[in-house]
């Protein structure tokens, strides 16, 4: 159904650079070549141009198509396609041909799958590993349902960062986010970290969907409470009429405000803006999370 609401006019702030150089055009055509997926085209991200010159992409892996419909979500959905497994070597391939320092691998939700694709994401980072050993890896996992099991094999694969977003606050959580539970977000967080304390979690908040100030506030408590390391707060952009419709503009100094407040609260990287994505400028926030963790060994040595 059509959100029929009133829209935001966009603010001049919420600029793309589109420089769709030699970079950009290489990686696009290995991506094809390889017949993979990236959460940057399939999501739309707006920092696809700068990261892709950079020699940075996130890869979408178990297929295109997802089984969940959120509210703010570009990719499709509907009935995945059977399992391919020769992904994980095919991702692991275009890693090494990209020569990437930091990788990021995300999925779209397969609850048709017994394991939610654990096991692919497992064998992926373990793929990558062989071929780019000094390459750190970030997972973006989908809550798998809750089931612990899954969440294990994941974490067994030993990622650098365990990132899973909670997307928005709890008040709004149900109306954004389709069968995924705020409380259960929090769950898997917290879990994350009791299975691989030295491992650094990571989750996501977009604002402009009908938040409060206060409840974003609430949500970096929640998230700090789980022991979460690394946030990224960044601004919902609608991405067809069909979808959410954006609520409010965050300007930048607001931003900026939040950032703050997140790293009063002990994250040990925030990373704030209005086009700020969850794997913007991630190998940064590699080196934050080992610092901040160096530390925390001193003060209790």
């Amino acid at each position: 159904m059509t959100n029929r609401t009133a829209k935001q006019p966009k603010p001049d702030w919420i600029k793309i650079k589109l420089t769709t150089g030699e970079e950009y055009q290489e990686i696009k055509g290995m991506m094809r070549s390889k017949t993979l997926h990236t959460v940057c085209e399939e999501a739309r991200c707006p920092n696809i141009y700068e990261c892709w010159a950079n020699r940075t992409a996130t890869f979408m892996i178990l297929g295109d198509i997802c089984t969940r419909a959120c509210r703010f979500c570009a990719v499709n959905t509907g009935l995945p396609t059977e399992l391919d497994l020769l992904e994980p070597e095919r991702v692991a391939e275009a890693a090494e041909g990209m020569q990437l320092k930091h990788c990021v691998v995300t999925s779209v939700a397969r609850d048709d799958l017994k394991d939610g694709g654990a096991a692919i994401f497992a064998e992926t980072v373990s793929a990558i590993r062989k071929r780019l050993p000094l390459c750190s890896i970030e997972v973006l996992i989908p809550d798998f349902l809750g089931d612990r099991t899954s969440l294990e094999t994941v974490m067994n694969s030993r990622p650098d960062i365990l990132n899973h977003n909670i997307e928005t606050v709890e008040r709004m959580s149900d109306r954004v986010r389709a069968r995924a539970k705020y409380r259960r977000s929090l769950e898997l967080l917290r879990r994350a970290k009791e299975m691989k304390p030295e491992i650094p979690t990571k989750s996501s908040i977009m604002l402009g969907v009908g938040e409060e100030w206060d409840e974003i506030l609430q949500a970096m408590d929640d998230l700090r409470a789980v022991d979460c390391d690394i946030l990224t707060l960044g601004q919902y952009l609608q991405p067809s009429p069909k979808h959410l419709n954006v609520e409010k503009y965050y300007p930048p100094e607001e931003f900026a405000v939040l950032k703050e407040e997140g790293l009063k609260r002990g994250f040990s990287h925030v990373e704030a803006g209005p086009l700020v994505r969850s794997s913007y400028r991630a190998h940064e926030q590699v080196k934050s999370a080992a610092v901040a963790r160096e530390a925390r060994s001193v003060s209790q040595a």
